[in-house]
């Protein structure tokens, strides 16, 4: 199916039916899609996503832009159930992974979540060694062929563009790394299982340039072989990464298109508005 279509994934929250919603207006569409359908989503009483509607391509990048409070992350963590941890939360509507609801009673979140990776916005290593770190969800699952587990270390290091600078000190503490290399340590965790999904929360914002950089190519190879959905405040690096850019504004999902599209001829005013600096 072509992804590449110039028909909007997402024309104006709560307009668009699904059987006009890309790819695919006749309401096929791709298995390989997250499909988010009709979502709401509350803390307690308070409201903060309406409403939301899109399709997201396998094996593309897309992001989610808006200012601070719009719900983008919120949306984020609904997409493997981190949510499920807040006490308080409620929801309607659907979010479905290749034709079946996340949400489905006899879905195990924790089966849910091998499929989905996530990267968050400030690396987390754990107080381990570079090799154990990258290996320890394998080791919780009861693997302990050693072959395997190195393996698999080093194709999720190499994946992570990190194993020519890591080879030759595998034991040595992941604390011992700088900031851009736990984080794309963070990363070689978060594709060990080759989850399908990749999501990454602000994965840029405490690294410098140089680091953000290396971050941004690793992204944008990994969407070879990943679905990646990244939240970014950043607005040059979700047009240099991305696909495909959603806005949200006030937990309603203004716009959704092709990115050079939002960045260079956006279908809203108040998607124009952000995009250009003039608010958020």
């Amino acid at each position: 199916m072509d992804h590449t279509t110039d028909a909007p994934l997402r024309k104006e929250a709560g307009k668009v039916a699904a059987s006009e919603r890309e790819p695919g207006k006749t309401g096929h569409y791709d298995p390989g899609l997250i499909r988010i359908s009709d979502f709401n989503f509350s803390y307690g009483p308070t409201r903060v996503l309406h409403n939301v509607d899109m399709d997201i391509p396998e094996r593309h990048v897309t992001a989610l832009i808006g200012p601070s409070g719009c719900g983008k992350t919120t949306l984020l963590r609904n997409l493997n159930r981190m949510n499920d941890l807040v006490d308080g939360t409620t929801h309607t509507g659907d979010i479905q992974i290749k034709g079946e609801s996340i949400f489905h009673p006899h879905l195990e979140v924790i089966a849910l979540r091998k499929r989905i990776g996530m990267v968050f916005q400030k690396s987390n290593p754990f107080p381990k060694s570079i090799y154990e770190n990258v290996v320890y969800s394998l080791r919780v699952a009861g693997l302990k062929n050693k072959q395997k587990l190195d393996e698999t270390a080093e194709r999720s290091l190499k994946s992570a563009a990190l194993w020519d600078e890591v080879k030759d000190r595998l034991h040595s503490s992941a604390l011992s790394l700088s900031g851009g290399q736990m984080q794309r340590l963070c990363i070689a965790r978060a594709i060990t299982n080759q989850p399908e999904i990749l999501l990454m929360d602000e994965p840029c914002s405490a690294l410098d340039p140089v680091a953000t950089s290396k971050i941004e190519d690793l992204i944008y190879s990994l969407k070879t072989d990943f679905t990646i959905v990244i939240v970014t405040h950043n607005m040059q690096q979700a047009a240099r990464i991305s696909d495909f850019t959603a806005f949200f504004y006030l937990g309603q999902l203004i716009e959704y298109d092709k990115t050079y599209k939002i960045f260079t001829n956006p279908a809203e005013k108040r998607t124009e508005d952000y995009v250009t600096g003039r608010f958020g």
